[in-house]
């Protein structure tokens, strides 16, 4: 019977969400499965994190499910066995899911069913703090114990997991977080680990300290309790059903499938004859099996019909043989690592050796939940259509793989250098499976190599993989990938080594695929290793392998590519002043180090094992310490830590480590943020449009005719602003919409609003404007440019630039100068998890309500105000919480804001605005780029005489609130002892993105330009950089002429904390052993650095209002924002100690009866800013001076009860006040006294990591951190705040770099091209002591601040790496006759690992075989 398109056909898509059954028709076929659950259901916890927009054909557009905080769990059933794994619903297309059950977070728990065990565990071990990725990070978990229950391993003991610390620490790698520093959520995850010791598992509050660690005080795990594929799914046999499931036909539509684009259709195949007919019958189509490759790619073929190939047998089959395995194009790559690793336990560590090295870089490759979907055929077409950077294209390369394509009819097998080579497959081309030889020492199958003749009996084969990348674990494109496969053999004469015929595979070269070294291959081929053989093959390698013009860090490719070449080779050079392995001992199977080891340095960290041999991340190769898994084997752990801190029960409950406010809510996912608001009736959506051009005449914005469909509803700009409003944005200098004329790439045009979300974003991207620079400067791009024009911001009335000393005077008595030194720090990305996001819903009598994810609540209704010309009383702005903001959210929220609230005031209909992750990126800058120049002199023992600084800071088009920079640098600046200090700093105005205040703006770079002149004069001098620290720091009275009146001697405990930091990380003697490891180790160099700070923070009003409600409980109102960073917490402490008063209690019943609500800008007035780490403190202090009114108001009522002997209860004193008609609510503001409004604030950090010299990659060994929070409010959320605060630092120091094209147009938008970093990037082990430093007179209840002056910390990682890349370059020296590095560098931000290597030395690995030659 002959197949027809019409019979892969069925109109009702079907499956479980949560266990209830979901039937659907008419579904769009681009429709993701997170668009959905935002859109069609109740379940918000899914969030869309990094989405990026939406393209032209209406296909959700995703930078490879970056971030995690989409992830749910799908659940197919097969076979009769239920298998379920953590997938990105973002990149999920919603057909896919037919027949299968999807479970979030939600279905799992609630604050109405009862939470799960791993929700309670994330609340009780604070690892939630804006909470907004927290859903995802507990699916990806939960995913993990699921398929872990599966295994065959022994059943653990009561209460835990069969998983490993070693998985369960892995569970979340692929998962971000910008608020908690990731310590305590691998904490959650080790919890559940069979193997895990109870007593390192960190801060929480399930036991106190002193009490024993045991897993029964953990909320109770039982691990097969949950039903994740309800029973009427099997029953009716929906599972992955046999007949093909599609949208509605070619010859019948269902309505409102033409919502977008007509004719896009979803078919689903189940034998490939159907394929090719829907192929032949359909122009175009789109074959789909894990959607992933959306991520990257959006769909240029606007393709009208989408064509699953998951149900074609065929393709996802997996075939074994003596020869290797075959696998199906789309067989999952999670599938394909499993069933290699598999293979390799059956054929043993020998002739599995291929198999379980390609499972280990796989494993490197994306992230789990996006492995789980995405197939190796997908990858490998995107490879060979795209040029896609696949490291599954290089290493199957290097194992000598070949593929099976069908073209039309014709079938037939091509290896796999030969398919990368062809042209650009069409659309039309099949990629039907994927062969991967085994290798053995007796078999020559794998393509290109053969046993070496004579030496046959005694040939070893070798197999190794290597990436760089910005991450260790995942999740990340590699600047270079590489696989070598090689035959050596054992010359038994001479002893030396000699290749036979080899397989050199590179990608990600800046080649348009993987290719081969085929002439270092051929020269390589039956010669010796020596030195001088091996710097032919890496300068023919050089000449042969050459990156395409215009690719990003070039010369670093070039350098890795020398670098893993010779890393494979040299364990092979008898004369290598190295370790060399005899073949005859495991090549290649066992550890090979590659560096000179002393028996008594340790070197735990550095067990470089040729058994996965990825030399990944910047922060990469982290061995801390090994765990031994239910199946024997031994794994690296990531992370270990201590936190120190005294618990103080002077102001109980205030003082204690209780657990966040709504961290349960947030974990469930039914904590409410603003996008997760159900929209209005008639609701519209906004998505704008921005200038492409940095500095031009606007001439027309039009939109395209073909996109006026019932979607779009119109396009508002400056001239919808209504008579009597103003064209305002933030402040003064920003139009909300540029109007005559765009001043920068990504300046709002426009609003386009259109019925859906999906509809204003297409009309948005398809908006002509017109654009006339005719008679127009140049626009200015740079701050030298502005500079050589004299663009500067007038600097402030209120800037008066401090001078300490005369600057002649101290130059004069210097034995030694360093002249007009520079350093530059780059920008920072905010990247909060939740991007910008308003609601505006008109109200009655043209007033406004607004929603808004902001941090400055009365700022937004004041300029909302202004911009409608209403009175600021019609316009009421509403922030329940926000999903993180470090500075981001505070002014850069405003112009979101009042662009929807101008949209919604012109339609008269409610306006919700969601910035997709590209455009946030796109238009909301962050941190303020700098440039420096210093003068500085110093004496012989490296006591500074004198220090000048020129900054020059990048505002761009406007000024924001760049000019607190101008005070706030320098303050930081003083941290030493200069003895005379001057400055001089510009803003500099350019036709670049506004820069703003991002998390310690200013303060930063202040303390960074402060550590680069202490690091500078210690290598002039040849002196530790620690010593010149030591030398400079302030006595208390140096730190009176410095800073004023801002610290008493008393408060002053710098030293203290530096003295505790010393002791406790063991610095002197780890330092004599970092020298010793540096003595002993070519290519691995360690550095070890501590950075003290001193931070000056700013108290500032804040309105409060505490109510008593007639049932006894409590609303508490504030102006601080609840922003993750614990506010709402420590002022529900805060009203329990101040009205426990009444009581004599220590507040812990009256903490429960607390809740504290949204900030409304019409019932809580003066609000002010949410910022500068001081909100929280002056929300307490307000609370506590309204509860004390509360209190006098009261304490009559309890004289009454006890004179009449009744019961004194709360509820007895709160009835008889009601009866007595006594006022319940009390509002304040607080206003800090004269002279106290600000304080100093001291920590210090030591950090050690290590460099690996051929790449770059940095790990972080350790960093201790001693911090001064006076007396804590709260010490697990400042515990949370120091190591959040520090790990963001590590992103500014070391990882993230923004990027930007000619015309100022942001480059590095999305998480595909920006990195922060992850749970394998931060310390390997990280300890954390909280210094309870006593009463401070003028502080709330002594305490001190914790959001912002721990980032500066992070710096003790960028000196470290500095102290490392010094021993590196001394090395270097001695292998150099001539160009010689200097031991006195430049080090500018961030450091990443391409920057790394080159202050290493681009060249070191030539330069030293050079030296070898030379020497022989």
């Amino acid at each position: 019977m002959e197949t027809t398109v019409a019979s892969c056909s069925k109109q009702t898509l079907v499956f479980a969400l949560n266990g209830e059954k979901v039937e659907l028709s008419g579904v769009h076929p681009s429709t993701t499965l997170l668009e959905f659950l935002r859109l069609q259901t109740r379940y918000k916890g899914a969030k869309l994190g990094c989405g990026e927009g939406l393209s032209q054909l209406s296909c959700w557009i995703f930078f490879a499910g970056g971030c995690g905080a989409c992830v749910v769990l799908l659940s197919t059933y097969e076979n009769e066995q239920v298998h379920d794994f953590a997938v990105s619903s973002c990149l999920t297309l919603l057909y896919s899911v037919d027949g299968c059950s999807v479970t979030t977070t939600e279905g799992l728990g609630s604050c109405k069913d009862g939470f799960h065990p791993i929700h309670k565990r994330f609340a009780g071990f604070h690892a939630s703090q804006c909470g907004y990725c927290t859903p995802g990070m507990f699916m990806s978990l939960f995913a993990s114990l699921l398929n872990a229950e599966k295994s065959s391993r022994p059943d653990p003991p009561p209460g835990f997991s069969k998983l490993t610390v070693s998985e369960a620490e892995n569970a979340v790698a692929g998962n971000l977080c910008r608020c908690t520093g990731y310590r305590p959520i691998i904490d959650v995850c080790k919890s559940f680990a069979q193997d895990v010791d109870m007593e390192d598992l960190g801060l929480n509050s399930f036991w106190k300290k002193g009490e024993g660690a045991e897993v029964s005080k953990l909320p109770t795990y039982l691990p097969h309790k949950i039903c994740t594929f309800p029973d009427f799914l099997r029953d009716e046999k929906l599972q992955i059903r046999s007949s093909s499931l599609s949208s509605p036909p070619v010859t019948a539509r269902t309505p409102g499938m033409e919502s977008l684009r007509k004719g896009q259709y979803w078919f689903a195949p189940t034998s490939m004859v159907e394929l090719l007919n829907i192929m032949e019958s359909e122009q175009g189509v789109q074959l789909v099996a894990g959607n992933t490759s959306s991520g990257i790619y959006k769909n240029e073929n606007n393709c009208g019909s989408y064509v699953d190939l998951t149900h074609i047998s065929e393709l996802s089959e997996i075939k074994k043989d003596d020869y290797g395995i075959e696998f199906g194009a789309t067989v999952t790559i999670s599938k394909v690592i499993d069933t290699l690793l598999g293979e390799e336990k059956i054929l043993g560590s020998e002739r599995g050796l291929v198999f379980r090295k390609i499972a280990d870089h796989l494993n490197k490759v994306a992230s789990q939940f996006v492995r789980n979907t995405a197939s190796l055929g997908g990858n490998l077409i995107m490879a060979q259509r795209k040029g896609f950077d696949s490291d599954i294209a290089t290493v199957l390369l290097g194992a000598g793989s070949s593929v099976k394509l069908q073209m039309g009819t014709e079938r037939f097998t091509l290896f796999l250098e030969e398919f990368l080579q062809m042209p650009p497959s069409n659309w039309n081309t099949i990629l039907l499976s994927v062969h991967i030889p085994s290798c053995s020492q007796d078999k020559a199958i794998v393509n290109g190599i053969s046993n070496v003749g004579k030496y046959a009996k005694e040939t070893t084969l070798l197999f190794e993989t290597y990436r760089a990348a910005p991450r260790p674990l995942g999740n990340a494109v590699a600047y270079l990938n590489a696989a070598f496969l090689a035959e050596v053999t054992n010359d038994k004469v001479s002893g030396n080594v000699v290749a036979g015929h080899l397989r050199l595979a590179f990608g990600a070269y800046g080649t348009k695929h993987a290719v081969r070294a085929t002439k270092v291959e051929e020269f390589l081929v039956g010669k010796f290793f020596t030195p001088s053989i091996l710097l032919e093959a890496i300068q023919l390698l050089q000449e042969e392998v050459v990156p395409e013009r215009g690719t990003p860090s070039a010369a670093y490719r070039s350098s890795l590519a020398t670098g893993f070449l010779f890393d494979f080779l040299r364990p092979f050079v008898q004369s290598l002043d190295e370790p060399v392995r005899s073949v005859e001992n495991n090549i290649g199977v066992g550890d090979i180090n590659g560096a000179i080891l002393c028996p008594e340095v340790d070197d735990s960290m550095n067990n470089s094992r040729r058994k996965s041999t990825l030399l990944t991340s910047n922060l990469a190769n982290r061995k801390s310490f090994t765990a031994i898994s239910g199946d024997g084997c031994t794994e690296p752990s990531i992370i270990s830590g201590r936190q120190v801190m005294d618990i103080h029960e002077d102001y109980h409950p205030i003082g204690q480590p209780t657990k966040k406010v709504g961290a349960d809510l947030q974990a469930s996912g039914e904590a409410v943020y603003v996008d997760d608001l159900p929209s209005p009736k008639d609701c519209l959506h906004g998505a704008f449009v921005y200038s492409t051009k940095p500095l031009a005449r606007i001439q027309k914005i039009e939109i395209s005719p073909s996109l006026a469909s019932q979607e779009f509803v119109t396009l508002v700009s400056a001239k919808d602003i209504p008579e009597g409003g103003q064209n305002v944005g933030m402040l003064a200098d920003e139009p909300l919409f540029a109007d005559v004329l765009t001043e920068c790439v990504g300046q709002p045009l426009g609003l386009v609003v259109a019925e859906t979300r999906k509809g204003a974003c297409i009309a948005a991207e398809n908006v002509n404007v017109g654009y006339d620079t005719e008679n127009l400067e140049p626009p200015v791009l740079s701050i030298e440019e502005a500079v050589s024009k004299s663009n500067f911001y007038q600097n402030p009335s209120f800037y008066h630039p401090e001078k300490f000393g005369n600057f002649s005077d101290g130059m004069s008595v210097a034995d030694h100068k360093i002249h007009s030194a520079e350093v530059e720090m780059g920008s920072q990305y905010y990247f909060y998890m939740e991007t910008q996001t308003a609601l505006a819903v008109p109200d009655e009598d043209n007033c406004m309500v607004v929603y808004c994810s902001t941090q400055i609540p009365e700022t937004c209704q004041l300029i909302i105000a202004k911009c409608l010309g209403l009175p600021e009383h019609n316009v009421r702005v509403i922030s329940r919480r926000v999903g993180g903001g470090f500075g981001g959210k505070a002014f850069r929220s405003v112009p979101v804001a009042t662009a929807c609230a101008l949209a919604a005031h012109r339609l008269g209909r409610p306006v919700r605005l969601y910035l997709d992750r590209k455009a946030d990126m796109k238009s909301v800058m962050g941190r303020h780029p700098i440039k420096v120049k210093y003068t500085v002199g110093f004496k012989d023992e490296g006591t500074v005489t004198a220090l000048h600084v020129d900054i020059l800071i990048d505002a761009g088009i406007s000024e924001d609130c760049s000019s607190t920079m101008l005070i706030t640098i320098p303050e930081a600046l003083k941290k030493y002892n200069w003895r005379v200090f001057s400055y001089d700093i510009k803003l500099c105005k350019t036709n670049l993105l506004t820069k703003s205040a991002m998390r310690a703006p200013g303060e930063v770079q202040g303390s960074f330009i402060a550590e680069t002149v202490i690091e500078q004069v210690a290598s002039a001098l040849s002196m530790e950089a620690n010593a010149v620290r030591r030398k400079n720091l302030h006595t208390f009275e140096s730190l009176k002429v410095f800073y004023g009146n801002c610290s008493c001697a008393a408060e002053y405990t710098l030293p203290l904390v530096l003295d505790k930091l010393l002791a406790s990380s063991c610095f002197d003697s780890r330092a004599d052993a970092v020298k010793q490891f540096n003595s002993c180790n070519r290519w691995r160099k360690r550095g070890l650095s501590i950075v003290p700070i001193v931070y000056k923070v700013t108290m500032w009003p804040k309105p409060g209002k505490v109510s008593i409600l007639n049932d006894g409980s409590i609303v508490v109102e504030v102006g601080g924002v609840e922003l993750g960073q614990g506010l709402w917490t420590k002022v529900a402490q805060m009203t329990a100690f101040a009205l426990g008063k009444i009581l004599n209690d220590t507040g812990e019943d009256l903490l429960k009866r607390v809740r504290v609500v949204q900030t409304d800008t019409l019932s809580l007035v003066q609000g002010g800013y949410t910022a500068g780490s001081t909100a929280s403190e002056s929300s307490c202090e307000v609370v506590r001076l309204s509860c004390n009114v509360l209190v006098e108001r009261l304490m009559p009522i309890v004289a009454k009860l006890q004179e009449n002997k009744e019961q004194v209860s709360w509820d007895a004193v709160v009835l008889q006040a009601h009866r007595r008609l006594v006022n319940l609510s009390a509002s304040t503001y607080w206003v800090p006294a004269p002279g106290t409004s600000q304080y100093l604030n001291f920590g210090a950090a030591a950090s050690e990591v290590e460099v690996d010299l051929l790449t770059g990659a940095t790990t972080i060994l350790r960093t201790d951190i001693t911090y001064d929070c006076g007396l804590s409010l709260n010490p697990a959320v400042d515990l949370g705040q120091i190591e959040g605060a520090f790990v963001q630092g590590i992103g500014f120091f070391m990882l993230e770099k923004h990027v930007i094209d000619y015309d100022g147009l942001v480059v590095s938008d999305g998480t595909w091209t920006y990195k922060i970093p992850t749970v394998d990037t931060i310390p390997c082990q990280f300890n954390v002591e909280i210094l309870g430093s006593g009463h401070h007179k003028n502080r709330v209840l002594s305490s001190k601040a914790s959001g912002e002056p721990p980032l500066l910390l992070a710096a003790s990682v960028h000196c470290a790496a500095r102290e490392a890349i010094k021993a590196a370059r001394s090395d270097l020296r001695a292998y150099s006759n001539s160009e010689a590095p200097s031991p006195v560098f430049r080090m500018d931000t961030p450091a990443t690992m391409d920057y790394i290597k080159e202050l290493c030395g681009l060249d070191n690995v030539e330069r030293y075989l050079q030296s070898l030659i030379s020497r022989s």
